[in-house]
């Protein structure tokens, strides 16, 4: 028996990425449920581990060319190819307002792919769905042109946050080529793309976690006041996880307090982070574990008391939106402090479900102490977190919203 061609194509960053898990997650929900897809990925995998859910995938992943001189021939064809189809000229007039406005190597390097994608593309092809509203919508926004096929895109945080209003009102316009439906993983950012579009809605869908990944530990227990203080953070080591302030703030920690800090993560900061933790004396009581599979996060967290995240808005306005860190924190029943940006407080109450601290130094080792000589009232915290997870983000509700909003822009197969 024949197989059919996939109905699906869904255009991401780079695949697979340790750092977005949420991403394979989902994929791998969608696949079980019946969704047949193809992966097109603009970059070559650039990570030396990868997540156990990105080997669950059968999904066949199509990389494009990461820089068009690298595969001219390849490039050369397709735009060949493209240019006879009766939209080219619209779709290149929209490329062409862009560039003007924006005028990268980026933005000819996205056209470039999309036309080879449009001309490799399976010809049963009924609709492409886009992770990030960046670079990957941007790709699949001028695939749908060449194509005659609808497009639409499940945004983040940064993709939102440094991407110009005018591309995003034109990305959420049917008249500029814009996406049949958006979700995003925070009420904060559906706010903001309901404030500009045309005639895309935005849906609100909570990535969510899959507890069965996530199973609590019988061991789990709370420290008592006079014991050692083990703290941890995840995230890459880049400005908006505001490590570096952390590490101020452990640098004001009374001497009476026994702690550890552990870092899983890396980034461009790696280097920076180190040598202010050395410069300030800290080497000794920090841990730095670099990137870590699903399982390392997991013991790490059984053993730990605190799970701290320092988020804030970078300068060039990147942030958080809901990092899935913490709900990962929350179904270890794992103390968290963090800061009231972005949709953190969608998750966290202040004082109920966790600590949201402002960002500063001052204020961020204030809480780790009081945290730190109150033991019952993180461990209430940590509880009413637990609940909270499993009574309001499951991935399931997510995912079965997204299945029927792509099964209807797929004419409802």
């Amino acid at each position: 028996m024949t197989k059919l061609e996939p109905q699906l194509a869904i255009v991401v960053k780079g695949w697979p990425r340790l750092s977005e898990t949420f991403i394979a997650q989902e994929l791998v929900a969608l696949e079980r449920s019946g969704l047949d897809f193809e992966i097109w990925s603009l970059r070559h995998p650039t990570d030396k581990k990868t997540h156990p859910l990105h080997d669950q995938l059968l999904a066949k992943v199509i990389y494009l060319p990461e820089y068009l001189h690298q595969e001219p021939r390849r490039v050369l064809l397709a735009f060949m190819t493209v240019m006879l189809r009766p939209n080219f000229f619209k779709v290149f007039t929209h490329f062409l307002q862009d560039w003007r406005r924006e005028k990268t190597r980026n933005r000819v390097r996205r056209f470039g792919q999309a036309c080879v994608m449009a001309r490799e593309m399976p010809k049963g092809t009924e609709a492409i769905y886009a992770h990030f509203l960046h670079t990957p919508s941007s790709v699949a926004r001028y695939v749908s042109g060449l194509n005659c096929v609808p497009w639409s895109f499940s945004a983040h945080a940064k993709d939102i946050w440094t991407s110009p209003d005018w591309e995003l009102r034109e990305k959420l316009n049917s008249k500029t080529i814009g996406a049949a439906f958006g979700a995003t993983c925070t009420a904060f950012g559906a706010e903001h793309l309901n404030s500009l579009a045309k005639t895309t809605p935005i849906d609100l869908v909570y990535h969510g976690l899959d507890l069965k990944r996530f199973p609590l530990s019988r061991n789990r227990t709370f420290r008592a006041a006079n014991e050692s203080f083990h703290m941890m953070s995840v995230g890459r080591s880049v400005e908006k996880k505001g490590f570096d302030r952390l590490i101020s703030a452990l640098a004001l920690l009374p001497k009476e307090i026994d702690w550890h800090w552990t870092h899983i993560g890396s980034g461009a900061l790696d280097i920076k982070m180190r040598a202010q933790a050395e410069a300030l004396g800290l080497t000794p009581q920090i841990t730095w574990l670099g990137a870590c599979d699903q399982n390392e996060v997991i013991d790490t967290m059984q053993v730990a008391d605190l799970f701290v995240l320092p988020s804030r808005v970078a300068v060039d306005g990147d942030r958080d939106g809901l990092p899935n860190v913490l709900m990962e924190a929350a179904s270890q029943m794992l103390p968290i402090l963090s800061t009231p940006v972005s949709a953190i407080p969608e998750f966290i109450d202040d004082g109920v479900h966790g600590i949201l601290s402002d960002d500063t130094p001052e204020a961020l080792a204030a809480n780790m102490v009081r945290l730190a000589q109150n033991p019952d009232f993180s461990a209430d915290l940590a509880k009413a977190a637990y609940k909270r997870l499993y009574s309001d983000f499951q991935m399931q509700p997510g995912i079965n919203h997204l299945i029927s909003r792509l099964r209807g822009v797929m004419g409802g197969i």
